[in-house]
């Protein structure tokens, strides 16, 4: 026998990920916006991109038959906009996520498993980059240089990897004195190796459930600085029709749909990503689902004492 935990399968993952209704909510809310960013130029009902003819009446049209979601200031149709500005969202929080998961995964695995001075140095430059604030050095950072998708990106992605090096730092330090580990240093196995076949797919999980969150949190952070003007002008995004919303007087035209069609976006992408980030946390470890002071259908009662005692 052996201590070594036993990695869940493909088939026991799927039978899984279908009881959870939370995973399987927040899957499809994801599904829906990625086939409307997908597909946004064959389901848009116009080009946003393209010119338009500015009238009295095309301002801040109200909803109808022409316009389901009504039209902008400039009098463009909002959910054409809100269909392609999908894309930067999703673009921003997959790729800035994929960042920010390496970078914090690789420090997280190196300082948890090699120890010693390297961990002091690389927990000590963690913590520091854990105490300055995020979305004020974002803003900062992306006001200075040219404001860009690829720089938002890079930016965010390189500044959200702290939370995801602590937390694989200590699964790191969990696994490597696991008697499997042992047994395999004892043997001669290098470095590399054990990295390879013993940390590393224990620590995947996490790394996959931390990073459909940090994908929320880097949609949050687009998003506002897309509200303050720091976005790409030639890309459509939803913090940006906020941003034109609130400046080009829709709240004093009553415009209410320029703002919530945005606003109910973001909340849909946000949501969507927690809802699959909680759901896949609960299906790839499973002691999450019950606690050690409620009944658990795998926990088996011991029988009475035959003899007891008054």
């Amino acid at each position: 026998m052996t201590d070594q935990p036993t990695l869940i399968t493909g088939r026991a993952f799927w039978r899984g990920f279908r009881r959870n209704r939370i995973a399987v909510a927040g899957l499809a809310m994801l599904l829906i916006a990625l086939a409307a960013a997908v597909f946004a130029p064959a389901v848009a009902p116009y080009d946003p991109y393209a010119p338009v003819a500015i009238t009295v009446e095309s301002i801040y049209q109200r909803p109808g038959p022409a316009h389901w979601l009504g039209t902008d200031d400039a009098g463009k149709d909002v959910l054409s906009n809100f269909i392609f500005g999908a894309r930067v969202s999703l673009t921003v929080g997959i790729f800035a996520s994929f960042i920010s998961v390496v970078i914090g995964g690789l420090i997280g695995i190196s300082a948890g498993y090699f120890g010693g001075r390297l961990e002091r140095w690389l927990m000590r430059f963690t913590d520091f980059m854990l105490v300055i604030p995020d979305l004020p050095l974002i803003v900062v950072i992306v006001a200075i240089t040219r404001p860009s998708l690829t720089n938002i990106i890079l930016v965010i992605g390189l500044l959200g990897w702290t939370t995801t090096a602590r937390l694989v730092r200590s699964q790191t330090l969990s696994i490597k004195e696991r008697k499997f580990v042992l047994r395999a240093r004892s043997i001669g196995a290098g470095h590399l190796h054990i990295l390879r076949r013993h940390i590393f797919p224990l620590v995947l999980p996490l790394l996959v459930v931390n990073s459909v969150l940090i994908i929320s949190l880097a949609i949050l952070n687009e998003s506002t600085l897309s509200f303050l003007g720091l976005s790409d002008p030639t890309r459509i995004s939803w913090g940006q029709m906020l941003n034109y919303a609130f400046e080009r007087g829709a709240m004093s035209s009553r415009a209410w749909w320029v703002l919530v069609t945005p606003g109910f976006g973001i909340v849909w992408l946000v949501l969507g990503f927690t809802l699959l980030g909680h759901g896949l946390e609960q299906v790839l470890n499973p002691r999450t689902e019950w606690h050690h002071l409620t009944d658990h259908p795998r926990m088996v009662s011991l029988p009475a004492p035959l003899n007891p005692q008054p």
